[in-house]
């Protein structure tokens, strides 16, 4: 397998110039032009492979498409083609194989579409065969699962002869992600009321729109890590809204504990080291992606952690959290979960090297990286950044890092 090596540096200091846009806002922005009919013109769109991967996909004549691992490409895809009734086979690789999609296909089936499972029930590849019509106006959904299918239900909704209530039961994740599409789904013509338990969309036309995405605060949370972990880092970020839409924002809130205070310098983000915190208490059910990137963060430096909201780790690109429990590991470092709080035991002292296993998920890859400000380190499979960050080790390399 293929293995990047990065030398250790702790002073780090300028613009990361690569930072990608949203691959989130991306998505949703290229399902909504779809819908309202290709007119719109959008700028900066993302290089994310997921996003490469939505634009090639969304418009193709092809019946059998390939999402890859894409998460959000394959949802938003599945309630998009099958609102529009076209026929299509989608599947992706082994692991998006694994991950479950039967709510999605649960709730499309109700409103009129007809999709059968090619292979194991409740999960992908999938056949969608038509749309016969809408056969309700109302849908209860499960709210603990993936924002994603409640998002990809609302931006079709509109397209519906009824419009659609989406009904959300039990504990809501990723709450931002939903608000994030009602307030996109504005931009582009159509008011949506998004309430605690419920999210109410009229049937409209979608009109054309001119926006520009702005960039990942996804990607921009392992700046704030190097910055947290390195002896000295004065880091600028930019094209990104400290008023983002985007619930990765967070990682603001979060890093003042974790020793990072953040300001703007004229359009840029600045990073800028200050004391930490001994103790972290976090909710992520409204950013899981942030979780693997502060649990590295607390265990190099020293700091306890107490986390929540972190189930839906375990149907990602990976099961995350098994997968953290192992790498920590090779630092000294433990998470044990008791009672749903997973509890984070920091390292008493870290390495002179060591070697992490990325899993095939970018998100790994980039967690583990930061370390590169305290110790030598290996990671295999570098590629796997190409889903959302593909000019992440580029970034690296020009804040001073040496890599082979």
């Amino acid at each position: 397998m293929n293995t990047i090596s990065i030398k250790q540096n702790p002073i780090l200091s300028g613009c990361v110039d690569n930072l990608p846009a949203s691959k989130s806002i991306s998505n949703r922005v290229l399902i909504l032009n779809a819908l309202s009919g290709n007119r719109s013109t959008l700028g900066n769109l993302s290089d994310a492979n997921d996003t490469q991967l939505m634009m090639k996909l969304i418009g193709t004549k092809e019946k059998t498409i390939d999402v890859e691992d894409a998460g959000t490409t394959m949802r938003f895809l599945t309630a998009y083609f099958s609102v529009t009734g076209q026929h299509k086979i989608i599947t992706g690789t082994e692991r998006m194989k694994e991950r479950p999609i039967g709510i999605l296909v649960d709730a499309l089936r109700s409103l009129g579409a007809k999709i059968e499972y090619v292979q194991k029930e409740g999960y992908p590849p999938l056949e969608i065969k038509q749309f016969s019509g809408q056969k309700t106006g109302t849908l209860r959904i499960r709210g603990d699962v993936s924002s994603q299918f409640i998002s990809a239900l609302m931006m079709t909704a509109p397209t519906l002869p009824q419009g659609l209530s989406l009904i959300l039961e039990g504990k809501v994740g990723s709450r931002p992600y939903i608000e994030m599409t009602s307030s996109l789904m504005k931009i582009f013509g159509v008011e949506c009321a998004v309430r605690e338990d419920q999210v109410n969309i009229p049937p409209a036309r979608y009109h054309s729109a001119e926006f520009t995405v702005e960039s990942d605060w996804s990607g921009a949370s392992y700046w704030f890590a190097f910055a947290a972990l390195a002896k000295e880092a004065e880091i600028l970020l930019p094209r990104l809204s400290l008023s983002s839409l985007q619930g990765d924002s967070a990682i603001v809130k979060i890093m003042d504990h974790l020793g990072i205070q953040t300001s703007m310098e004229g359009d840029l983000v600045k990073l800028a080291k200050v004391e930490s915190s001994k103790t972290l208490e976090w909710d992520f059910t409204h950013c899981p992606d942030l979780a693997q990137t502060v649990a590295v963060v607390c265990a190099a430096k020293g700091i306890e952690g107490y986390f929540t909201g972190l189930e839906s780790l375990r149907i990602k690109e990976t099961d995350r959290i098994a997968a953290l429990q192992t790498e920590l590991g090779k630092i000294g470092a433990k998470l044990l979960e008791e009672n749903n709080t997973w509890i984070l035991i920091p390292a008493k002292g870290l390495p002179e090297k060591a070697s992490f296993n990325s899993y095939k998920d970018h998100r790994m890859a980039m967690a583990f990286a930061p370390l590169a400000t305290r110790m030598d380190l290996d990671i295999e499979n570098p590629r796997v950044v190409r889903k959302s960050y593909p000019k992440f080790w580029d970034d690296m390399h020009l804040l001073g890092f040496a890599i082979r």
